[in-house]
């Protein structure tokens, strides 16, 4: 228990921290936010799973944003038809003519972060053309030195690509992660993700993106055959949306319970063919939800 309240609790700690320093500042929604720079969370997955607690985190949410991303998809609309609407507003047609997206469909968010895990350096004509062999593939590449060289310090994979910001509805707010397999003298040894993100909405954000990389870790481990170990967040501008704060007030209120377990209900497979039904959470019993707008 003291591990599981621990790690909950540098969230709850720097949620803290932000309200007490009250650092207000200007950002691109105008909404206005209090920020931090420079913090860094560790999670062990060798034991459970850090979906928090102290809110429930959607978690078909996380599991289908991350196969989307898994599939190179930039289509939205793919995911709203699952009843998954985190991408809505940065979709929209409004929003993608607020940003000189006017070519783009609807729900055609550009070469987003999915595509820059498959396609990196591939031109990007749409969201619905084919992709296949174009580009360089940082998942699969990563995937493969994992297992043919696993002390690799490249194993790398960036979703920040310059030349194609402009492109994108919104520029990658997690923008490069690195994996490490470790105990290698184990029969089964380890895989490790640290992960750089730019810019970290305490309220929304942050709670998703924990489970996500983690989640990414667990896939990339069981698909090769290894452990989880752990995930190492490393976060640039921290912040809390200024519409957010009675809400996370609220929350760090909570009592932090322990964490779930996430099981495998299928053998190792490839990374692309794994489903929303290949996972489980067992024994998670979060506080209820919290609502807090999105800022677009």
């Amino acid at each position: 228990m003291e591990t599981i309240s621990k790690e909950e609790q540098q969230y709850i700690d720097l949620i803290k921290e932000l309200l007490e320093k009250n650092n207000l500042r200007k950002d691109r929604t105008n909404v206005g936010t209090i920020s931090i720079f420079g913090k860094i969370m560790k999670f062990d997955l060798s034991q459970n799973f850090p979906l928090l607690t102290t809110k429930k985190v959607f978690w078909k949410a996380i599991v289908e944003e991350l196969l989307w991303f898994i599939r190179g998809d930039t289509n939205t609309k793919n995911l709203s038809k699952k009843g998954i609407h985190i991408w809505d507003g940065n979709s929209s047609r409004e929003y993608l003519d607020s940003v000189n997206l006017k070519e783009n469909k609807e729900g055609d968010v550009g070469p987003v972060y999915g595509f820059q895990w498959r396609h990196f350096g591939a031109e990007y004509s749409g969201c619905d053309d084919n992709y296949t062999d174009k580009g360089e593939d940082q998942l699969m590449n990563c995937i493969k030195l994992i297992k043919e060289n696993p002390t690799s310090r490249r194993i790398i994979m960036t979703a920040w690509n310059p030349c194609d910001i402009k492109k994108m509805a919104l520029p990658p707010c997690h923008m490069i992660c690195q994996f490490y397999v470790g105990n290698l003298d184990n029969a089964v040894p380890t895989l490790s993700c640290s992960m750089n993100q730019r810019s970290c909405d305490m309220g929304l954000g942050v709670p998703f993106n924990i489970a996500s990389y983690s989640l990414l870790t667990c896939l990339i481990a069981h698909s090769c055959g290894l452990e989880p170990g752990e995930f190492i967040y490393f976060m640039g501008d921290v912040h809390i949306y200024s519409n957010h704060i009675e809400a996370l007030k609220e929350q760090i209120k909570r009592e932090i319970k322990p964490f779930p377990i996430l099981k495998f209900k299928c053998e190792p497979k490839c990374i692309t063919e794994y489903t929303i039904d290949d996972f489980e959470i067992i024994n998670y019993n979060p506080h209820p939800a919290l609502k807090m707008e999105m800022a677009v």
